[in-house]
């Protein structure tokens, strides 16, 4: 729970202990921690801080420009108060960033949906600005008396992490500006006129009040049909005249099947009348509508067929298959894709994976790509270009899918490990 005070305070209640997950899963948040272990002198420090934090010893968190504050518990049960400061922007800095967000509509749309693009931190750098921190600039306070991050004030850093994961807003905070104040000043800048611009037209197009007074004129729109029950059934192929050479009854007939089945989920989907459960559709490739068709054969001789028209063999669609059925066609990518990861990307995916297990639990990973093998164990990790993990088996010399994606790497890894305590 969320209190404010005002809007240049804001106080989080303590969050739940956070055993067996990473602190941050946003690049953000990630980049947040890198801040304060490339700041933090001592590594036992940042340990005992993670230990503090994963088992819930630090208290209400409150937030205000330019630091934040906690009371946390140490080992000893002994409650210290944690500071730690960051440099709020200036006025001038202030001005420049309202200046370059209103330029580009993109950048507040994602602040409201709790967002923070990379573009919008490169565009903010390219003005002067820096909004996440850097090395060295998360200064600690605590009452401890420690002169560097001790335990304390690196537990609550990691708190905030997990705060900035679900509100990037409270990093604006932290920089001066709180939530309120920053969208009236972002809304203003879009309302005001150019000064040098000439004066506004009267608008084109119909009086609202006229329009609506006018509505009952036109007919309503009929009611949407109602859905069928059950796809249609396509017409029965069982004759008694011969094929043509090359036609294969039962091929067609189950290639009939499965476009009333894909017609009746298209048809649902268009009856929908919540436009967020609505589903983009993505267009297959030859090769993943064999595998998408797969899915659903009944027939051997009709999987021999795509097996044999995809070039995958029959273990490869088989595969295919199990990768579709976790994932769709991003799982098919992940599965078929070997791509170098490099600049922001690998960045992002070493942070994850360091932070992701503590220093003494992390397994050791040998990367290839976009693949982390465990070494010595059958489990690896693929990385998605949309930034998930994903889990994989080897089985019979051969790497398959073990699970649904995840943004943090531990998590996708223990999906590795249930398979194997679920294997005989």
């Amino acid at each position: 729970m969320t209190r404010y005070d005002g809007d240049m305070e804001r106080t989080f209640a303590a969050l739940p202990p956070a055993h067996g997950r990473g602190f941050a899963q946003t690049w953000w948040g990630q980049a947040w921690l890198k801040a304060l272990e490339d700041t933090a002198l001592d590594s036992t420090q940042l340990k005992a801080g993670r230990r503090l934090a994963r088992a819930g010893a630090v208290g209400a968190v409150s937030v205000r420009p330019g630091r934040i504050t906690a009371v946390v518990q140490g080992r000893d049960r002994t409650a210290h108060r944690a500071d730690v400061l960051l440099e709020e922007l200036t006025a001038d800095e202030w001005d420049r960033f309202l200046d370059m967000a209103v330029e580009r509509a993109g950048h507040v749309a994602a602040l409201l949906d709790r967002e923070m693009p990379p573009h919008l931190v490169e565009d903010a750098a390219a003005t002067g600005i820096e909004l996440l921190p850097g090395m060295g600039d998360l200064e600690p306070q605590c009452g401890c008396e420690a002169w560097d991050h001790c335990g304390h004030t690196a537990a609550l850093c990691y708190q905030v992490a997990r705060l900035l994961d679900q509100d990037p807003f409270v990093l604006l905070l932290m920089r001066g500006r709180g939530e309120r104040d920053l969208l009236n000043d972002l809304q203003a800048r879009s309302a005001a006129p150019d000064a040098g611009g000439p004066e506004p037209s009267e608008p084109e197009g119909v009086d609202a009040a006229e329009a609506y007074a006018t509505g009952d004129i036109l007919p309503s729109l009929p009611a949407l049909p109602e859905l069928p029950a059950e796809p249609g059934v396509p017409p029965s192929l069982d004759t008694e005249t011969p094929p043509a050479p090359g036609v294969d009854p039962a091929a067609l007939e189950f290639l009939a099947a499965r476009t009333a089945a894909e017609a009746h989920r298209m048809l649902a989907e268009a009856l929908r009348t919540d436009p967020e459960q609505h589903i983009a559709d993505m267009e297959l490739n030859l090769e993943q509508d064999a595998v998408r068709l797969t899915d659903g054969a009944p027939h051997t001789s009709v999987t021999e067929r795509l097996a044999d028209g995809s070039g995958r063999g029959r273990e490869g669609l088989a595969t295919a298959v199990r990768a579709w059925q976790l994932g769709g066609v991003s799982a098919l990518s992940v599965l078929d894709e070997e791509w170098s990861v490099e600049g922001e990307a690998l960045a992002r995916a070493r942070a994850a994976l360091e932070s992701a297990w503590d220093e003494e639990e992390r397994p050791a990973l040998r990367a290839q790509g976009n693949r982390w093998t465990v070494v010595g164990t059958p489990g690896q990790l693929r990385l998605g270009r949309d930034g998930r993990w994903w889990p994989y088996r080897e089985e019979r010399g051969r790497w398959v899918p073990a699970g649904g994606p995840a943004r943090d790497p531990a998590t996708a890894l223990a999906s590795v490990r249930h398979t194997e305590e679920e294997q005989p």
